[in-house]
């Protein structure tokens, strides 16, 4: 994970309470009317159900605390406040431990559109909607309970299940494919783009060939991942992730599909 963002953290108060501005307050209502007629549209069912038990404001940004109060009572998980960014090991013990780890910041009108490290609106608005459904919540848990059993060396490897999932996965409903990734969910452009552009590579769930597909954090995903009915991620999360792992390092990864980032 980068390490570097020009964003600060804004800390709570004794009551957890944190207090945003005015202008933060009216990102978050702009983000959530531009955003959500595309969720409605292109995103699965779970999600929607999710947002629909959560009831997030639409006019201020959210607070950690009163989304953790429901979250505790549907699926035991919370949301606890960080920095702008963490690294791999804080990340999956957090998960292990049912805390979703949320940067406290909302992005600035120059980024509104698309911002590389993740801000609050994200956090909350799309990736909680998941955490209020059992099945996603324990997948989640998984896969931190699997961090913390893994060599720093396995991290990049693993946390391609958990991109290519939680954060950008797809997911069969009916004769449609829609959107499943909390990463989709909050991002105006590729959530679209993932389910309806001919472009894209829409390739069948598998564990391994997941584990074998490096991406970039900084594009529109060229390959997308596409559960056939959310029993498939319950079954991956009881594989024996390191035996996969091991496995996916034995055959390498695939060739990329994008094109290398270039630096100034």
């Amino acid at each position: 994970m980068s390490k570097q963002t020009s964003y600060e953290a804004k800390q709570p108060d004794a009551s957890g309470f944190i207090h945003y501005t005015e202008e933060e307050n009216l990102v978050w209502r702009d983000l959530v009317a531009q955003q959500q007629p595309k969720v409605d549209l292109f995103t699965a069912e779970p999600f929607l159900r999710g947002q629909r038990k959560l009831n997030l404001p639409r006019t201020h940004v959210p607070q950690c605390k009163v989304v953790s109060e429901v979250l505790i009572d549907l699926t035991g998980w919370r949301v606890e406040p960080v920095p702008a960014l963490i690294g791999f090991s804080k990340f999956f013990e957090m998960l292990a431990n049912r805390t979703f780890p949320a940067a406290s910041f909302i992005r600035s009108r120059k980024d509104f559109d698309y911002i590389e490290e993740p801000d609050i609106f994200h956090e909350i608005y799309g990736h909680t909607p998941l955490l209020t459904d059992s099945r996603f919540a324990d997948f989640s848990q998984k896969i931190g309970e699997t961090g913390l059993a893994c060599d720093k060396a396995d991290y990049s490897w693993l946390i391609r299940i958990y991109w290519f999932t939680i954060e950008f996965g797809l997911i069969r409903e009916g004769q449609n494919t829609k959107a499943l990734g909390s990463g989709l969910a909050s991002s105006p452009g590729e959530l679209k783009y993932s389910v309806e552009d001919p472009s894209v590579v829409r390739k069948p769930f598998d564990v391994i060939d997941i584990l074998r597909t490096p991406y970039r954090i900084d594009i529109n995903q060229p390959i997308y991942f596409v559960l056939d009915d959310v029993d498939q991620l319950l079954e991956a999360s009881e594989r024996d992730l390191m035996a996969d792992i091991r496995r996916a390092q034995s055959l390498g990864l695939f060739a990329p599909t994008y094109p290398e980032k270039k630096y100034a």
